[in-house]
């Protein structure tokens, strides 16, 4: 996924630069005295040298995110954690005019874009929950900057600091069937048998359809004389009910009732209103 980001970065400076017929690199090396000393034209830099998870938007708890999926299913999802990723961008050229100069369109083509355009971002960056951001010019993580050129064996030069921040998802979805219905038993603490049938009792999570503000809608059970609240998604439940048939009656602020059949237990409970 680094690597499709990398990717990202070199096209959105190809584009604002911008750089026409490859007139200047762009490369993601450590830049080293024995990789600057074999460079042959202009070229820019960008060394990720350090990342590390933003732990102040860390979910301390696990948070699930429920997606509607096709047949009756649900998809959920873990919350990403947030990784900041910090480049070293250089400029390296023949003269100094060339890499200060290059070194400032660079810095401009960054602050026009505090996130990365999305029209850039290939299919595996395309699903981030929120734009991935990036911060230009900001102080970085290298404390010494001779230190840091010392070790890299090359004379220390002047570079921007650019902090990117996305999210890095390492759970698989899991797709679930939609629990539409469940089952309450009463069970004798003492025998640890399980009470007559009769005692049996559902919670009912049903669903209407259609186009329908939902808030000026009634849903009441009419043999139990039971009133549910109808949520802005058009979903309600119904806790409690014992297993047989039942009439389900919605109505309409100022407009008709409607009736619908409803047995309990059953496989799924939608209707159209």
């Amino acid at each position: 996924m680094f690597d499709d980001l990398d990717e990202a970065l070199r096209k959105l400076l190809i584009r604002e630069l911008p750089i026409k017929n490859g007139e200047v690199d762009i490369q993601f090396h450590q830049p080293k005295r024995e990789w600057s000393a074999r460079l042959s034209r202009p070229t820019l830099n960008l060394f990720l040298y350090d990342l590390r998870e933003n732990v102040k938007l860390r979910q301390h708890s696990p948070q699930w995110i429920d997606e509607p999926g096709t047949n009756n299913q649900v998809i959920q999802r873990r919350l990403p954690a947030r990784v900041e990723l910090f480049y070293l961008v250089t400029a390296w050229a023949k003269e100094p005019e060339d890499e200060h100069r290059l070194l400032a369109r660079t810095l401009l083509a960054f602050f026009r874009n505090p996130h990365l355009p999305a029209e850039l971002l290939p299919e595996s960056l395309q699903h981030q929950p929120a734009p991935i951001e990036l911060q230009a010019a900001q102080p970085g993580n290298i404390q010494n900057p001779a230190d840091f050129w010392g070790a890299m064996d090359n004379e220390i030069r002047p570079g921007i600091y650019v902090l990117v921040m996305m999210a890095l998802d390492p759970y698989a979805p899991i797709t679930t069937p939609l629990v539409r219905f469940r089952e309450l038993l009463f069970r004798d603490q003492e025998t640890g048998v399980t009470e007559t049938p009769g005692r049996v009792l559902w919670t009912v999570a049903g669903r209407l359809r259609g186009k329908q503000p939902w808030q000026q809608v009634k849903v009441v059970l009419v043999e139990l004389e039971r009133e549910a609240v109808v949520q802005p998604d058009g979903n309600f439940i119904l806790p409690g009910v014992p297993e047989g048939a039942y009439t389900l009656e919605a109505t309409i602020a100022n407009g008709p009732t409607r009736r619908y059949p409803l047995t309990v237990p059953a496989r799924e409970y939608e209707w159209e209103l």
